[in-house]
């Protein structure tokens, strides 16, 4: 079975206003401190000093990716309060928010290269790392889930405010993310030696600093033996995120099966795909998706259905498949982040008020 890890970006905020707080260094400070003491910490730096980055250990158990998941939002939100500030798993700020930016020399070169690109990413994303064998089968896993993406995206979607309004998307952390010069689906490569050469002649081309950069809604890892999915939003309950790795397992597993078996890739264009992405980030589960093999536009339901009926076997055969038809039945029934987010505007009439939910529901048990 292919083990799982996580990374989740979690936004830093003020626990009164709800504004975000540049309190990364601090927290950081906090739990190195516990660390040089044997208790360990999983916590990195981001490029505003408004988000804290986790990374889970690789599981083989959802059960297990759960639990580390929900202990890491609980010592997060830990450090976060003793540092005067707290989480929410948002992938925006609902209220207004500038630049602050994290020191070092990589991030000072981001900022004067990008500007105001730079300068607005206050954008958190869920990371999910699924275990290959090899480049080669990594590279043939990236070619065949390319038009699958946009439905985890549409899942995932968190982020309707930006800057104090709503901005009418499901997932306006996709936009704001796409304009990053390497973002979002790319081509298809056929083989691991044209993934790397891609990658090199982008390094190249010196508009990236470094292969940090390249950040393709799928990629391999370049510090682990993975396939990185980086389409999801950062979701509001930890369940979410779990049902997150767990279709993203399986799409691998199919991925990888379909390539053993000679299957081809589907051939969508890159300009397909990206109109499928702009349709999840605007619809998120509220309208209609870009359907995965035709292209065409379908309500957002049936996509996601389609979705489990193409991972069936692979969930089964992991072991998910009750978890991964529960999961999606109860999120298409309360709604993915966006809608809770706008649910919560209507009751309380309130950012602010938002804010401290999804402060709460960020550390509630998946």
């Amino acid at each position: 079975m292919r083990t799982v890890g996580v990374e989740e970006e979690l936004l830093l905020v003020d626990p009164q206003s709800g504004e975000p707080c540049a309190l990364s260094t601090a927290v950081l400070a906090l739990a190195a401190r516990e660390s040089r003491e044997g208790r360990g910490h999983a916590f990195q730096k981001e490029l505003q000093g408004q988000q804290l980055e986790f990374a889970t250990h690789p599981q083989s158990g959802m059960g297990e990716l759960g639990a580390e998941i929900e202990r890491w939002r609980a010592e997060a939100a830990r450090h976060a309060a003793g540092a005067g500030g707290a989480v929410a798993a948002l992938a925006t700020s609902p209220l207004p928010a500038g630049p602050a930016f994290t020191e070092g020399k990589r991030y000072r070169w981001i900022q004067e290269h990008y500007g105001l690109t730079a300068q607005e990413q206050l954008t958190c994303g869920c990371h999910v790392h699924v275990s290959v064998e090899s480049d080669e089968e990594g590279v043939a896993v990236l070619d065949r889930i390319r038009p699958w993406l946009s439905v985890l995206l549409a899942l995932s979607a968190n982020s309707p405010f930006w800057q104090g309004h709503d901005s009418g998307y499901s997932s306006y952390r996709n936009r704001v993310w796409g304009r990053w010069p390497s973002t979002g689906p790319v081509e298809l490569f056929g083989s691991a030696d044209h993934y790397h050469q891609l990658v090199g002649d982008l390094i190249g081309t010196g508009v990236l600093h470094d292969e940090g950069m390249v950040y393709f809604d799928a990629r391999l890892s370049r510090r682990y033996p993975t396939v990185e999915v980086r389409a999801a939003d950062v979701c509001l309950e930890a369940s979410t995120t779990v049902l997150i790795a767990t279709l993203t397992r399986a799409l691998v597993d199919t991925a990888a099966r379909e390539w053993r078996e000679g299957i081809p890739p589907a051939r969508h264009t890159v300009g397909l795909l990206r109109a499928a992405s702009w349709r999840a980030s605007r619809s998120g589960l509220d309208g209609e998706l870009l359907h995965p093999v035709t292209m065409r536009p379908v309500p957002a339901e049936r996509v996601v259905y389609t979705l489990l009926s193409h991972l069936e076997d692979a969930l089964e055969e992991n072991g998910d498949l009750p978890y991964a038809r529960k999961g999606i039945a109860e999120l298409l029934s309360h709604g993915n982040g966006a809608r809770v987010q706008r649910r919560l505007l209507h009751r309380t009439g309130s950012l602010r008020g938002v804010v401290a939910e999804c402060v709460r529901r960020t550390q509630r048990s998946a």
